[in-house]
């Protein structure tokens, strides 16, 4: 009966860590102005395509570089499929046919990805960000060209994620675009989360693990090696694609120079800085790298070395300072956390818990138990 007691007590405790956080994270659009919650849109939008990179390139240990050329897919494939010009589909079902549209270029270049690792992959997806840089800018028709295309609201049930209803009002606090997206962009992520750990925790996450351990003993264990990194790479590339249709909707316009190389190495600091294969880690990560560039944008009056974009000659502008400063991170991570901020978040909770003292072992031939108490006592007693 205690063991049942106990099991129901952890239960119960596991399942309080997970609502307290989500509830909490519910109360934002309550309290918080536009600006913060963009930067909480941003930060989401950013831990979907971390935690598909994680999986590729923390778990399955296959570099990739082409990151933001999959979020680009997502973005446009949305833009286009619910748009005009395009077929005109209803946001909700444009919005899972671009995650799919993503995973199938994914797909696409998984003959690649299975075949060749390393630096030689990471050279192939390099290619892939410039082509499809160069394809956005000229396929007119579809993407805009250069200045890009607005992003229809995504509609579903009748409920619009858009501004467009100013007599919408919760709790006496009006809802406009950024409260609404707030919740969807959560649903998201929580979403990712759970699937991804649900990965990571099952067989395909033990298999992709042995695979980055050593290619060979994974294959003679059983698993298939081309067709692991295959999946991981399209399983990848759908998160990147559902990053990038959260990015457009929260951006409202989608443009060709956003998903260039930088956005790529961006995405690689956020695994390093967070933790390589770690989903908690890829979105500590993300939110990092995401909200310094906004912050020090806002703040940028009235922090030292750093000026607003366009006021000043010679001065570290906010976008500068946030690189410099998430440069000079990775460097102290690799140098004494290797395993990123997860990892020293883990370190720092074993050292805060309280350890139940050891017993001293007894010297050998001395008696121990109750017995051992009483010969004690009776030995001290005057």
């Amino acid at each position: 009966m205690s063991d049942l007691l106990k099991r129901g007590r952890s239960d119960l405790l596991k399942r309080g860590r997970l609502l307290l956080p989500l509830l909490l994270l519910c109360l934002p659009p309550f309290y918080l102005d536009a600006f913060w919650l963009r930067i909480g849109l941003f930060s989401m939008a950013a831990a979907i395509g971390a935690v598909g990179l994680a999986l590729l390139s923390g778990t399955a240990g296959q570099l990739s570089l082409g990151h933001a050329f999959f979020l680009a897919v997502g973005a446009y494939g949305y833009v286009w499929l619910a748009g005009e010009p395009g077929p005109g589909l209803p946001p909700a079902v444009a919005m899972v046919l671009a995650v799919l549209l993503a995973g199938a270029a994914g797909g696409l270049f998984s003959p690649v990805a299975g075949r060749v690792r390393g630096i030689y992959l990471g050279v192939a997806t390099l290619a892939l960000v410039f082509l499809g840089h160069h394809v956005l800018l000229t396929a007119d028709s579809v993407t805009g060209g250069f200045n890009g295309r607005s992003v229809p609201p995504l509609e579903i049930g009748g409920f619009t994620f858009a501004g467009s209803d100013p007599g919408l009002t919760v709790l006496g606090v009006p809802f406009g675009a950024e409260e609404r997206l707030w919740y969807l962009g959560l649903a998201l992520a929580a979403l990712t989360w759970f699937t991804a750990r649900g990965l990571l925790r099952g067989r395909p996450g033990r298999a992709l693990a042995a695979l980055r351990d050593s290619e060979t003993a994974a294959g003679v264990m059983g698993v298939h090696v081309a067709r692991y990194r295959s999946a991981a790479f399209v399983v990848s590339s759908m998160y990147a694609g559902l990053a990038g249709v959260l990015l457009a909707l929260s951006f409202r316009r989608v443009v060709p120079d956003y998903f260039s190389l930088a956005l790529s190495v961006d995405y690689l600091a956020m695994i390093v800085i967070g933790g390589l294969g770690s989903v908690a880690g890829a979105t500590a990560g993300a939110v990092f790298v995401t909200a310094l560039p906004l912050l020090l944008t806002r703040y940028a009056d009235r922090l030292p070395l750093v000026t607003a974009p366009g006021t000043g000659e010679g001065a570290i502008g906010p976008t500068e300072a946030a690189r410099y400063l998430y440069g000079a991170a990775i460097v102290v991570i690799l140098l004494y956390a290797p395993d990123g901020l997860h990892g020293l978040a883990l370190r720092t909770r074993d050292r805060l818990r309280p350890r139940n003292p050891r017993p001293r072992p007894s010297a050998p031939g001395t008696p121990s138990g109750p017995s051992a108490t009483a010969v004690r006592t009776k030995e001290h007693t005057p």
